[in-house]
């Protein structure tokens, strides 16, 4: 059902902000991207003509009137997956994703990743950015596992991505490396980008050739002979941000095929030892704290037992 929304412009001066802002102030629950480009597809007027330009300077009288179309229907099939849901409600779910499984649809993965589950999972999914599908908030990598959230609403979408740009939400990794740093915590700081020459991997990129700002916190929780379990809290997070960090610094993770070695370590694994096992955030319509904690999964803790016992022998 398509919805309008109207209203008169200012009440106190003559002279407004620009449409695109003045709208984003009126319409909290829908993201400013998302109100320019109804703009652009003419779906706004200013006193009852279209107006297609976001810069527009809106005097005191002016009358507004938005279209918001129904979500378009995204071409993606709903499948019957179980998920571990640890918390849900109306406007949020947060799933302990397990190795294997893709978040997003892409090349080579259009069936049988966390958005197929998730809609079939929740009825009435609200249009995230216009498009009718689940509001992925952030993502892991295929095969690490742990807590993820998604949105269920436009403006629980909007609120939680505000919280991960403005580092509020707390994201806290464990994983294995191999080999044991000398120090006891630190902060790793090196700029990431694709890699010049492998375009499917990421690397430690200068700035001035791309890289983007990364962060990594880091403490280890137990040395175990030549491999220590750590923690990781993101303060950024660029696409494989933990993975390439730890190779840089001469520890991969283990069991990662792309960025550590094929070294056995005598227990099969289906890939990073790497899960996101806490995660920490304001709820964006109650202001609630919600602390989310994923379970490890058996393969983590059966290397963890194995790890342990070499070392009592």
């Amino acid at each position: 059902m398509e919805v309008t929304e109207q209203g008169d412009v200012g009440k106190t001066s003559l002279v407004s902000d620009r449409l695109d802002r003045w709208l984003s102030s009126q319409l909290p629950d829908i993201s400013r991207s998302r109100l320019q480009k109804l703009i652009e597809d003419g779906q706004v007027q200013v006193n009852d003509r279209v107006c297609r330009s976001k810069k527009l300077k809106l005097v005191l009288g002016d009358r507004i009137l938005v279209t918001i179309p129904s979500p378009q229907k995204l071409d993606l099939q709903p499948e019957a997956i179980p998920l571990d849901i640890i918390y849900e409600d109306a406007e949020l779910i947060i799933i302990n994703k397990p190795a294997g499984m893709v978040v997003h649809p892409a090349p080579g993965h259009y069936q049988g990743t966390l958005v197929n589950a998730l809609l079939y999972h929740c009825d009435n999914l609200a249009g995230i950015g216009g498009v009718e599908r689940p509001g992925i908030v952030h993502r892991l990598d295929k095969d690490t596992t742990g807590a993820i959230v998604v949105a269920k609403s436009d403006r629980a979408h909007q609120r939680l991505q505000s919280q991960i740009k403005a580092k509020t939400a707390r994201r806290e990794y464990w994983g294995v490396i191999y080999g044991c740093p000398r120090e006891q915590q630190g902060k790793i700081e090196f700029p990431i980008g694709r890699h010049p020459v492998e375009r499917k991997k990421m690397a430690v990129v200068p700035v001035e050739k791309g890289g983007r700002e990364a962060i990594t916190y880091w403490e280890i929780k137990e040395r175990l002979g030549n491999y220590t379990l750590m923690q990781f809290l993101l303060f950024t997070g660029r696409t494989h941000q933990i993975r390439v960090h730890c190779q840089y610094l001469g520890h991969p993770l283990v069991g990662d095929t792309v960025y550590g070695s094929n070294r056995s370590i005598g227990v099969n694994l289906s890939g990073q030892v790497l899960h996101a096992h806490k995660l920490t955030l304001v709820h964006p319509v109650s202001g609630e704290i919600i602390e989310a904690k994923a379970p490890f999964p058996d393969e983590f803790t059966k290397l963890l037992s194995v790890l342990r016992s070499r070392i009592d022998k």
